[in-house]
């Protein structure tokens, strides 16, 4: 599932030591570089702990995002398994959600971690009466679905695929959002037949 890019290095701490941080969250590129990228770049080095020196995105043949991925430089002379422990801690401080994996290059040692809980709702494209469709808005579901859910980030994380549309939110506890969507689900015509899995 993933694609090793780089070759093997000496692991020391004198020496750089390059680092994937798989992050278990559907979000676009450009929203990853926003949420995440930038201000983990920022902190690095301002810190003199090294910089981020690529990124991408892991999509499944339907086209929906799997997970997204940076890589990490850490420079020589640095303490690397501490730099890691305070990179986790910010990247959790951003919302990382759980699942989410660094991993050492050298090594393919993975290191767990993350803290949010994912919720993806998956609404029916095709086999919805076409009056649903006229009538009803998927803007409408999701501003409701943010409203009920207590979102209110600017990242929108969503996909549209041939017969199903998905919206993805990351909060404290699955359950408590998918609870507090119930009436939505159950009530509004545009989401029968909808899907809801706990994606982290």
């Amino acid at each position: 599932m993933f694609k090793k890019i780089f070759g093997s290095k000496n692991k020391k701490e004198k020496s750089e030591t390059l680092i994937i941080i798989q992050l278990n969250d559907k979000i676009m590129p450009m929203d990853r570089g926003v949420l995440y990228e930038e201000p983990l770049d920022e902190f690095l080095r301002s810190n003199r702990y090294g910089e981020i020196t690529g990124g991408g995105t892991m999509q499944a043949e339907s086209g929906e995002i799997e997970f997204c991925d940076m890589e990490v430089l850490i420079y020589k002379g640095n303490d690397y398994r501490s730099i890691i422990g305070e990179i986790i801690l910010k990247l959790e401080d951003l919302g990382a959600p759980k699942r989410s994996h660094v991993i050492l290059e050298n090594t393919e040692e993975c290191i767990a971690f993350g803290k949010k809980e994912g919720l993806a709702i998956y609404l029916d494209s095709v086999n919805l009466p076409e009056r649903v469709y006229a009538q009803c808005d998927l803007n409408v579901v999701l501003t409701e679905l943010s409203r009920l859910i207590g979102y209110d980030g600017e990242v929108e994380r969503y996909w549209q695929g041939t017969t199903e549309t998905a919206f993805y939110f990351y909060g404290d506890s699955f359950e408590d959002m998918k609870n507090a969507i119930w009436s939505l689900t159950e009530l509004y015509p545009l989401c029968q037949n909808t899907r809801i899995v706990q994606i982290a």
